[in-house]
C-alpha cells in the first residue's frame, strides 16, 4: 500500500505572512528554513507520495484574488520542481472558516479517493504548523507533525526544524511494534532498525534474555522484548512466540527492503568456539543448522530450543538463514551464534542513502 506525506503550505512550505496571512507578493515570498533539502532527501529516501493540503481563505473572491495567488504558488512549485520535489496533487479549499464546508481543514472532504484502502494512511503523515493540522491526521487515521515551539502530546514529533523532521521520517521508516497474543503466550516487540543498541528485554528466562541483549547490541538495534508466557508448563511456547515475533517486528520494519545491503554474513570467534552465520532478507524462509549441543539447558533455557528460535524467526521474518558452530563450550557456543546473526543482521539492514533501488532483479523482495 502507499503511503503519504499530507503537506500544508503557508507556515509549513513557505513562511506564513503575520499580517494577512497571504502570500501574494514577492516580498512576502520566502521559503522556510531548510525546508526544499529536506523536502528532497525525504523524496528521493524515502518511500512518500507527497500531497499538499492548504487552506487559503476566500481565494477568488475581492478579499484574495486569483492573480495574486497563482505566480506565487506556480513560483513555489516551479523552485520545488527544478530541485527535484514533485507534489502527486495539490487539494486547494477556497472557502472561508465560517461556512463550516467539508473541504476546508481539518474536514478531509478534499481526500475522500485516500480514505478508498489504497492508502496506508496509519504510517502516513500530514506535516503542518496548525492543530487544524493534527486534527486532519487524526481524522485521516494518520499521523501528525507538528511544526511548533511548544510540545504536543497528541503528535508523533513537535519541532520547528525540518533537519529533525527529515531524521524523524528517515528513522520510522525502519521501526516496528509487535504484539503476538495467544492462550499461550503474550509477547509485545518494540524493534528500531537505526537503532544504538538500547535494550528493554524481559522473557522470564534469563538466558534467554542475555542472548536476546546480544542482539541488540551487536546489531546496533533498538529492541525491547516483553514475555508474559505459560512458563510453569514449560519454555516452548514463550521462546517459539518470541521468535515469531521477533521475525514479524523485522519484516515490518524493513518494508519493502529499498536501499538495503539485503545480504549479511559474519564468523566470529568466541573462545575455543568459531560460528558463522548468513542472513539474506530474500522474502522466502529457510533454516539451515549445523549445531550440535550436548546439554539439555543451558542456563534455563532448553537447547533443543535453540534450533526452533531461528527456524521461529526465519519463517516470519522470511528470511533465509544459515548458522553453524563449532567449540567445546556450550555457552560459548550459542552466545558466539547470537552474536555472529546480530552483526550478519546489521550488515543486511544497512541502508545506502544513495540508492533507493530494491536489491533484487525481480523488482521485488
Amino acid at each position: 500500500m502507499k503511503k503519504a506525506l499530507f503537506i500544508d503550505r503557508d507556515g509549513t512550505i513557505l513562511v506564513e505572512p503575520k499580517t494577512d496571512f497571504q502570500v501574494d507578493s514577492f516580498e512576502k515570498f520566502e521559503f522556510v528554513p531548510k525546508v526544499i533539502r529536506n523536502l528532497f532527501r525525504i523524496y528521493s529516501e524515502l518511500d512518500y507520495e507527497f500531497v499538499m493540503v492548504t487552506n487559503q481563505d476566500g481565494l477568488g473572491t475581492d478579499s484574495y484574488p486569483e492573480d495574486t495567488f497563482w505566480p506565487y504558488q506556480n513560483k513555489m512549485l516551479a523552485i520545488l520542481k527544478s530541485e527535484g520535489i514533485e507534489f502527486a496533487d495539490i487539494l486547494i479549499d477556497r472557502s472561508f472558516e465560517h461556512e463550516k464546508l467539508d473541504t476546508r481543514k481539518p474536514a478531509v472532504g478534499m481526500m475522500k479517493n485516500y480514505l478508498a484502502g489504497e492508502y496506508d494512511l496509519a504510517n502516513s503523515y500530514v506535516i503542518g504548523d496548525r492543530l487544524s493540522d493534527v486534527q486532519l491526521a487524526t481524522n485521516l487515521g494518520a499521523k501528525a507533525i507538528l511544526i511548533a515551539d511548544a510540545p504536543n502530546k497528541d503528535v508523533a514529533l513537535c519541532t520547528n526544524n525540518w533537519d529533525s523532521i527529515y531524521s524523524f521520517l528517515k528513522l520510522s521508516q525502519r521501526s516496528a511494534t509487535v504484539r503476538r497474543k495467544t492462550n499461550e503466550t503474550d509477547v509485545l516487540v518494540e524493534l528500531n532498525l537505526d537503532g544504538t543498541g538500547k535494550m528493554d528485554i524481559h522473557t522470564g528466562l534469563g538466558f534467554f534474555d542475555h542472548m536476546l541483549e546480544q542482539v541488540a547490541k551487536h546489531g546496533k538495534l533498538d529492541l525491547t522484548v516483553k514475555v508474559k508466557g505459560d512458563l510453569h508448563i514449560d519454555e516452548h511456547h514463550t521462546i517459539e512466540d518470541t521468535g515469531l515475533a521477533l521475525g514479524e517486528a523485522f519484516l515490518q520494519a524493513l518494508g519493502d527492503k529499498r536501499g538495503i545491503t539485503r545480504y549479511g554474513f559474519f564468523l566470529l570467534p568466541m573462545d575455543e568456539a568459531l560460528a558463522q552465520a548468513a542472513i539474506d532478507f530474500s522474502g522466502r524462509p529457510w533454516l539451515v543448522w549445523d549445531a550440535e549441543f550436548k546439554r539439555e539447558k543451558v542456563g534455563d533455557m532448553p537447547t533443543e530450543m535453540f534450533f526452533h528460535f531461528f527456524k521461529s524467526f526465519s519463517d516470519t521474518a522470511k528470511a533465509n538463514l544459515n548458522i553453524k558452530v563449532e567449540g567445546l563450550n556450550e555457552h560459548h557456543k550459542i552466545e558466539a551464534v547470537f552474536k555472529a546473526f546480530a552483526r550478519s543482521i546489521q550488515v543486511a539492514v544497512h541502508k545506502d542513502p544513495n540508492d533507493t533501488s530494491i536489491p533484487s532483479t525481480k523488482g521485488t523482495l
